[in-house]
């Protein structure tokens, strides 16, 4: 059996061409204030590709002092819709300036090793606020490479774009004519936090508008139960007189809905549903979902132009984006 081929090494070409190391490698590092004529440029680049070279990844960043990765510390929540719209815009525009993006999740009582040990990237940039205890650690490990964490928010019912949906739904069933709702939730443990915080920005707009907000409850499908739940919810619901649902996400909504219908119940002409996220599948679902709309993209465009900004690499600072947030209604209200 033949052994493992040998990596082709700037010494290989350096020896191929008969010209010194340091010229190949100040040609393949591009290395600034070198006087090297075009022509050995052109030369060492064609060599290097005549032998199959590739730069050493560790090499290559210990040359350029950077490693051009910029990791993202995501908080322990299943990657959704919203998220997936975030990290995807944040990737485009890191790409177009040379940077990748990498992800990683701090679980909780998690002891997996922290990714910006192993990675050494140029930038951390945790995605929304951490606890408390987690920020020291990273401030002490990452040191200056970390942004944001200092005038930012430093918790999670901070953070405008996360509190612009919930009082946009209570709007739009109070403009619709519904005086008493249900909030429905996931049951996730993970979204504890997050679902809370919807659960009480509903109910403070519901209290500005004169809206009862009747109960609140979890309506998930994390042990197999979801239909029941929220059949029973459904039925609960029109039995104590309410009209209008506020639901944690489009997935929730869904599961309101399919019990609605399949209890024969009309929408909205008896019960009225908006969700939020405005995934695909409230376009898809029949009837269609009213659901929020957030610009996550905008957000995840923003974030990775202020990563770029405190790289370096751009030299004005992004605009301040505002939550650019509103209610899409479709059929359910």
């Amino acid at each position: 059996m033949g052994g493992r081929a040998r990596r082709v090494t700037a010494s290989d070409i350096a020896r191929s061409l008969g010209i010194s190391r340091a010229t190949v490698g100040f040609v393949i590092n591009d290395t600034p204030g070198q006087t090297i004529s075009e022509a050995t440029r052109r030369k060492v680049l064609a060599e290097a590709a005549r032998l199959g070279y590739r730069p050493h990844a560790a090499a290559r960043a210990l040359a350029r002092g950077s490693n051009r990765i910029v990791l993202f510390v995501l908080p322990d929540w299943p990657v959704e819709h919203s998220l997936r719209r975030y990290l995807e815009e944040a990737t485009l525009v890191l790409d177009r300036a040379g940077y990748s993006l990498v992800t990683w999740t701090r679980h909780a009582g998690g002891r997996s090793r922290p990714l910006w040990e192993t990675l050494d990237p140029d930038l951390v940039v945790p995605v929304v606020p951490l606890p408390r205890d987690d920020l020291d650690v990273l401030r002490r490990e990452a040191g200056a490479r970390l942004l944001f964490g200092g005038d930012e928010p430093s918790e999670l019912h901070e953070v405008p774009s996360l509190r612009a949906g919930p009082p946009l739904q209570v709007e739009h069933l109070h403009e619709r004519g519904h005086a008493r709702l249900a909030v429905a939730l996931t049951g996730d443990p993970r979204l504890e936090l997050l679902a809370g915080l919807r659960a009480s920005l509903a109910r403070a707009r519901a209290t500005e508008l004169g809206v009862e907000i009747a109960d609140v409850r979890t309506v998930s499908d994390e042990d197999g139960t979801g239909h029941r739940e929220a059949a029973d919810a459904v039925r609960d619901w029109l039995d104590a007189g309410v009209t209008g649902v506020v639901a944690y996400n489009d997935d929730i909504a869904a599961a309101v809905v399919g019990a609605a219908v399949r209890a024969g119940i009309a929408l909205p002409g008896r019960l009225a549903v908006v969700g939020h996220d405005d995934s695909p599948l409230a376009r898809l679902l029949v009837p269609a979902l009213t659901s929020v709309r957030v610009d996550v993209a905008g957000l995840g465009r923003y974030a990775a132009h202020r990563a770029l900004h405190a790289l370096g690499v751009e030299d004005t600072p992004p605009d301040e984006p505002g939550v650019w947030a509103s209610v899409v209604r479709r059929e359910t209200s």
